[in-house]
């Protein structure tokens, strides 16, 4: 792995964990307005963050590079609506999907073809964060400010359960 590439795939590390307090921080919204299906949805999210830090972390070491942790900024924590933190959701994810995009172009560039499996992965993955934070917009745009559609929607994100890698099982 060139020295470029391990220092952008450690910068990938330091931004999934930020994506993770990000989505802590959310959830830390949800719970203090006693939402808890929208909450449990946020802390899923930061759960699937911390374990796509940990894939670059594994590959990163399982390659013979150095990991070399950064620090993470303190996430935003005062919201004014379900729906805002929605936007910044998937205003976040589209920004997470352009870093990922720039690493697979870096892999390409410099013909490292052992990063690219784990690359389209997690192009494939940045769809479906893009889509799931997307119907939720959209879905709390037609909510407006109906309490009972909230609390209906709030039931609907509870039942949300951890994909496998998140729950520590193979794929």
């Amino acid at each position: 792995m060139s020295k470029k590439m391990l220092q952008e795939m450690n910068d990938q590390i330091q931004r999934e964990m930020e994506s993770a307090y990000i989505y802590l921080s959310m959830a830390a919204y949800f719970d203090g307005m006693n939402l808890p299906g929208f909450a449990k949805w946020m802390k899923i999210q930061f759960q699937e963050e911390q374990a796509h830090a940990m894939k670059f972390y594994e590959f990163i070491i399982d390659r013979g590079g150095k990991v070399s942790l950064q620090p993470i900024n303190q996430p935003p924590v005062d919201f004014n609506s379900p729906l805002e933190v929605f936007e910044k959701s998937l205003a976040h994810e589209k920004k997470v999907t352009g870093h990922i995009n720039d690493l697979y172009s870096l892999a390409i560039e410099e013909k490292d073809y052992a990063s690219r499996p784990l690359l389209h992965w997690f192009i494939e993955e940045q769809v479906e964060e893009e889509a799931n934070a997307g119907a939720i917009v959209d879905m709390l745009k037609m909510i407006k400010d109906n309490s009972s559609a909230i609390l209906m929607l709030d039931r609907e994100l509870g039942k949300r359960e951890p994909p496998s890698e998140v729950e520590g099982e193979d794929e």
